[in-house]
């Protein structure tokens, strides 16, 4: 059973004890009346048939709350594509599917970069943008829920309790973050114990205590890949496609709604996907490039933010991030031996070695580039600028599935 603390900036709704999950289902499905609930769906070809595929398929056939399920499939081929359509027919719901690397789809994003409008190269990022945009251009959502395709420890009740919180009438959310605990025999999400959370407080040490930094240390997962959001919040944000979509989406709603209506809900017990490599020595691979990456989302922001950053702050801030990191280092070990489980010091050395140096990579190509970003364009502007871009998206999207 979780605690009932109230961590700050957003508020915090908790899993106080078993979920009565008939209840949250019969709600939804009242609620989804006045607000219908699109499910996007990121994935990779390399997802599709793996066992945490085939039990998120098999718990997603008894929600029956969802008007629209929408998947966006990333680095698959013609036969992919094939193997895509066939695995996701067994649901009832009669998901609509994305062919992101399909010559049609190729096609429109040519017209987008054309237009000076590019939405950068294919990953993650890309993947949910699109979905967004045909949410948009089907019109039948008025609300969004999103969340990755290799969970392992899917059931419904994550989904359920990502929804709640926006599609109920009442409670006044526009956007809903999910954060669990992620722990098997030892702890997990290294990225956000060993870096995301000394970083921003040895920020926070540095330059006090700022909206922006106090929000983003309020989230006690902000590296969690499952949300959910109002649509007209969906017309609004910019969303990177880097491997800062998290960190970065986080950021854009900060810019674009009250914190009033922001929250965190607790989805589940516990929570455990596939685990990336760290790649100490190759800062294009692994979680060394996503530390680079979040990093680099932290100082635009701030920068966007009025916040000065110069060579003088990143060499204080690499000694305040080396001191945080090396208290957070003894309290997990402390954590880890009280609760019996394993704690590989080593390993977690090394981690914190290696996000030093993915600080200085992203500090230094901040300095050498600081208006450079990976924000895509928000829907709003495509619009704007290609008046039909979201017609032409949907008729691509069902010649596809045709």
């Amino acid at each position: 059973m979780s605690d009932f603390f109230q961590t700050g900036a957003v508020a915090t709704l908790h899993r106080l004890g078993p979920t009565d999950l008939p209840r949250l289902e019969r709600d939804l499905e009242e609620f989804a009346r006045e607000t219908p609930i699109a499910l996007v769906l990121p994935c990779h070809i390399r997802e599709v048939g793996t066992k945490a595929l085939k039990h998120i398929a098999k718990e997603l056939r008894s929600v029956s709350y969802l008007k629209q399920i929408v998947v966006g499939i990333d680095g698959a081929n013609s036969r992919g594509w094939k193997k895509a359509r066939h695995f996701f027919a067994q649901l009832p719901q009669k998901p609509t599917l994305l062919w992101n690397d399909g010559p049609r789809m190729q096609q429109l994003y040519k017209k987008l970069a054309d237009a000076e409008l590019s939405a950068g190269p294919g990953g993650k990022g890309r993947n949910v943008w699109t979905c967004f945009g045909y949410v948009l251009a089907s019109e039948q959502a008025r609300m969004v829920a999103v969340h990755d395709c290799d969970i392992i420890t899917y059931n419904r009740e994550l989904l359920a309790r990502l929804c709640y919180p926006v599609a109920h009438p009442v409670l006044g959310f526009d956007f809903c973050k999910g954060y669990y605990a992620r722990v098997t025999d030892k702890l997990n999400g290294r990225v956000m114990r060993l870096l995301v959370t000394p970083l921003l407080r040895a920020f926070k040490s540095i330059i006090g205590q700022h909206p922006y930094l106090v929000y983003m240390d309020t989230f006690r997962y902000p590296l969690a890949g499952e949300f959910s959001m109002d649509v007209d919040m969906v017309r609004r944000v910019r969303i990177p496609y880097d491997w800062a979509l998290e960190v970065g989406m986080l950021a854009e709603v900060f810019r674009n709604s009250a914190p009033r209506a922001i929250c965190q809900s607790e989805l589940c017990d516990n929570y455990d996907h596939k685990h990336q490599e760290l790649s100490a020595r190759d800062a294009e691979k692994g979680l060394n490039k996503m530390a680079i990456d979040i990093a680099r989302s932290f100082l635009r922001r701030m920068a966007a933010e009025g916040i000065k950053l110069d060579t003088g702050l990143f060499d204080t801030v690499l000694s305040a991030y080396m001191r945080q990191a090396e208290d957070t280092l003894r309290f997990y070990a402390a954590d880890a031996a009280l609760n019996g489980l394993k704690y590989p010091r080593h390993e977690e050395e090394n981690a914190v070695a290696t996000f030093v140096r993915s600080i200085q990579s992203a500090a230094k190509s901040f300095q050498d580039d600081p208006l450079w970003t990976p924000l895509i364009s928000n829907w709003n502007r495509v619009e704007s600028a290609c008046p039909q871009f979201l017609d032409e998206l949907r008729e691509v999207v069902r010649m596809d599935n045709e």
